[in-house]
């Protein structure tokens, strides 16, 4: 177990060095790859705490994302940036806890579209929210640099991989896939399912409104309808399923490789990019239930 700990320590350790070096090494189309890229793997470690640990798959992350740019809008100008990104993500946290309750009520599809629609809810407050106040489209000059929205959004993202990495190894993780496995076996066990389903949902919560409130700074201009994109919910699904598993290295292998794969198709052939998405994502689902990191784990016994 130490050793374990240690070696995952040192991994991180490598990974964000080697990330905290592209400001001063790379231009700024090598930072906004990379921001990208550590802004996906934030989202998905998130995702997985709920999601990929108790089984109930949420099309609402979105909600979370934009719940905490909105909150980034509201504090601007008034509040210190890092305090602005504290302020969002305890924000989205008591959304979750507010939230949580009823939408986990239900189960398998009747959450899936219970979360989807609790996006396009919030979404729609907002927008009337900002009529109601003569605001359509705010613009957010005077922001901070784009290195510094960068090692933000490293923070965050370190942050995730430890909080899905903690939670994997703890008795919470294990009551959670306790929950996966069989909502009623776990609650005879004395589990107790709903407190664990709240906090999961909460806990997923927090992340993405403190990267949404960073990276509403990079675009300067808050428009909800891009910001509560359910295109976003659906792209941490996909890196999820690409990734496989309910630990650390799934989210990081999906984010990797379709960030890689939109660099290389989307500006010049984005309706090639989302044709080959959806193939990728039909043959990973029937041919590669276990994702990119259950063959690579596969592989690894096999070596052994």
């Amino acid at each position: 177990m130490i050793a374990e700990h240690a070696r995952f320590l040192g991994l991180l350790a490598v990974g964000v060095a080697a990330f905290a070096a592209v400001p001063s090494l790379g231009g700024d189309y090598a930072i906004g790859v990379a921001l990208n890229l550590l802004m996906w793997i934030a989202l998905t470690q998130s995702w997985v705490v709920l999601s990929a640990m108790t089984g109930y798959v949420s099309l609402g992350h979105a909600v979370f994302f934009g719940a905490g740019a909105y909150a980034m809008v509201l504090c601007f100008g008034s509040l210190p940036f890092w305090l602005s990104v504290i302020v969002a993500g305890t924000a989205t946290g008591l959304l979750a806890l507010i939230v949580g309750y009823p939408c986990l009520r239900v189960r398998g599809p009747y959450f899936v579209i219970l979360t989807f629609g609790l996006a396009e809810l919030v979404k729609f407050v907002v927008i009337n929210i900002e009529a109601a106040l003569g605001q359509f489209g705010r613009l957010l000059f005077g922001g901070p640099g784009l290195a510094q929205i960068f090692y933000v959004v490293l923070v965050l993202a370190a942050v995730s991989v430890v909080v899905t990495w903690l939670v994997r190894r703890s008795r919470f993780g294990a009551g959670l896939r306790a929950i996966r496995e069989n909502e009623e076996a776990a609650e005879t066990l004395g589990i107790n399912v709903a407190r664990f389903k709240v906090l999961a949902f909460a806990l997923s919560a927090v992340i993405p409104g403190m990267v949404g409130a960073a990276m509403v700074l990079r675009t300067t201009y808050f428009e909800p309808l891009d910001l509560f994109n359910p295109i976003t919910s659906f792209t941490i699904v996909s890196i999820a399923i690409i990734g496989g598993g309910d630990d650390v290295p799934g989210p990081v292998y999906g984010a990797l490789f379709l960030v890689l794969l939109q660099e290389m198709l989307w500006a010049n052939w984005p309706e090639v990019y989302m044709i080959l998405l959806g193939g990728l994502l039909v043959a990973f689902v029937l041919g590669v239930p276990d994702g990119i990191h259950g063959r690579i784990a596969a592989w690894r016994r096999a070596r052994r």
